[in-house]
């Protein structure tokens, strides 16, 4: 095990190991080769069997069997998977597609990382399926041709049933006319009137169900607990002491988190929004009870509630008070300021200006981690849309879209972050370089891209060198104060 540990150190400090664990093993391997000694020998071969190593979790009889690769922290993992996509036509395609079927928790068994799953998924799909796979699944020794096609002419033995009844509504599908409902309309010819008149009646259905957003909120609460969110939606407004925002702390907790109730319908009914800045400080102090398992648990929904609208609208420096509390939630529901306020706040519709640039950045840098950090660069920048988890009330839908809206501000954020020391990975790099490619001349005269350009080509520069040429034909389209210096720094790669 000890001959492992400089490998398994590379995986662990670097930020991108996959040319360095690729030299190393090479260098192993031909070391071991050389060398007379009846040591296991070091190659990718037998690192592929490490990882697969069977291990016991603890000392427990009972206890079942974990990888070895499991034992590793979740980035290690995550890094290894990694590297074998980078090299995969280097090791023997059934051990990958083994160890990462294995990752993916054998069918839902596993609770996995959001990472190594995600890593775990990419090997398999890199791997190229073979063409002919499917006869591996025929038992070919135990039936004839004619059995075969037999099996695959058949129809399903409920539909066989059928097939002797009479008075069937289509000849090739033996349904009865005492299977259909006597509403149900059956067209048997292209008829444009009675295309149109359905079509005219799906529309007014939709129309009925956008009519019926705005009430979605009030379905499935009893009248007293909307009396209730509704007077004390009046209160949120009218307080002129302390003493009465922590009795409305204790009325909302009584109606969440001891009566049960639908917290989020029940959120938007009260609108704690509209208080002001001390008071939602107030509120969020005291409303940070609740569990962290759920990411769009009852701490995000406080978070998306109380001070992500009043960020969403920021247009001025957001009130110390305000923001001294927003960041000691943050500190202690790391999960939901990412998936309740950075997200949706950088997803703005219009874009964030420099005062959400500053909250996001002060959130990032004082609350989370750097490996949490360049995760969530990664899941903004690379994921899909789907893998983008976040909330807010749906009364606030139209301030926020799907897609980031690239101007000054995100660059400077992502200047932030670079100064910040994030350790990016290489796909983020990535698209960071091709969003640079399409903006240079948008911003070509902006000291603040000019900015972020420098200091991006000096934070990331060994992830760059395969960008080198057509960085430096992006920067040749800007011209600014700093724009020698980044042909400079780039001509060092």
């Amino acid at each position: 095990m000890e001959e492992w540990i400089p490998l398994l150190d590379i995986f662990l400090k670097s930020p991108s190991p996959e040319t360095e664990a690729s030299l190393w093993l090479d260098q192993a391997s031909n070391s071991s080769s050389s060398s007379s000694s009846a040591a296991a020998p070091i190659n990718r071969s037998s690192f592929v069997s490490l990882l697969k190593k069977q291990c016991d979790q603890n000392s427990s009889p009972a206890t079942k069997k974990v990888l070895f690769i499991e034992t590793l922290p979740n980035m290690v993992q995550s890094k290894i998977l990694s590297f074998l996509r980078f090299e995969y036509q280097r090791f023997f395609v059934s051990d990958l597609v083994w160890l990462a079927r294995e990752m993916l928790g054998s069918g839902g068994s596993k609770v996995v990382d959001f990472w190594v799953q995600r890593d775990a998924q990419n090997l398999l799909d890199r791997i190229p399926k073979p063409k002919f796979d499917w006869i591996t699944h025929l038992d070919l020794d135990s039936a004839d041709d004619g059995s075969i096609g037999e099996d695959f002419d058949s129809v399903p033995d409920w539909l066989s049933e059928k097939v002797g009844s009479a008075g069937t509504i289509l000849p090739w599908l033996p349904v009865s006319y005492n299977d259909v409902d006597s509403e149900m309309l059956v067209v048997d010819s292209w008829d444009g009137k009675e295309m149109t008149q359905i079509r005219e009646d799906m529309e007014e259905d939709q129309r009925e169900v956008v009519d019926n957003i705005d009430h979605t909120m009030n379905v499935g609460l009893q009248a007293d607990d909307h009396e209730m969110a509704v007077n004390l939606r009046a209160q949120v407004t009218n307080f002129e002491s302390t003493s009465g925002v922590l009795t409305l702390c204790n009325e909302i907790r009584k109606l969440f988190l001891e009566k049960g109730r639908d917290s989020f319908r029940v959120l938007a009914l009260i609108e704690p929004w509209n208080a002001d800045d001390e008071t939602a400080a107030v509120l969020l102090s005291n409303l940070q009870s609740g569990s962290e398992e759920d990411e769009l648990g009852w701490p995000s929904q406080v978070l998306c509630s109380i001070v992500l609208p009043k960020f969403l609208s920021l247009e001025k420096s957001a009130s110390r008070v305000l923001m001294s509390s927003t960041i000691e939630f943050c500190k202690i529901h790391q999960r939901a300021a990412e998936y309740a306020l950075v997200f949706p706040l950088i997803l703005r519709r219009e874009g964030i200006n420099n005062f959400i640039c500053e909250v996001i950045s002060r959130v990032l840098k004082e609350c989370l981690h750097l490996g949490q950090i360049s995760g969530f660069c990664q899941k903004l920048l690379c994921g899909r849309t789907e893998e983008r988890r976040f909330m807010f009330l749906p009364c606030h839908r139209e301030l926020i879209s799907d897609e980031l809206i690239w101007n000054e501000s995100l660059f400077i954020l992502f200047q932030n972050i670079l100064i910040h020391d994030v350790p990016l990975s290489q796909d983020s790099v990535d698209c960071l370089v091709s969003k640079v490619q399409e903006l240079a001349e948008r911003y070509s005269k902006s000291l603040k891209f000019g900015n972020f350009l420098l200091h991006f080509t000096a934070k990331c520069a060994p992830m760059l060198q395969a960008h080198k040429y057509q960085l430096t034909e992006s920067v040749k389209c800007t011209n600014s104060l700093v724009t020698k210096s980044i042909l400079s720094k780039l001509n060092a790669l």
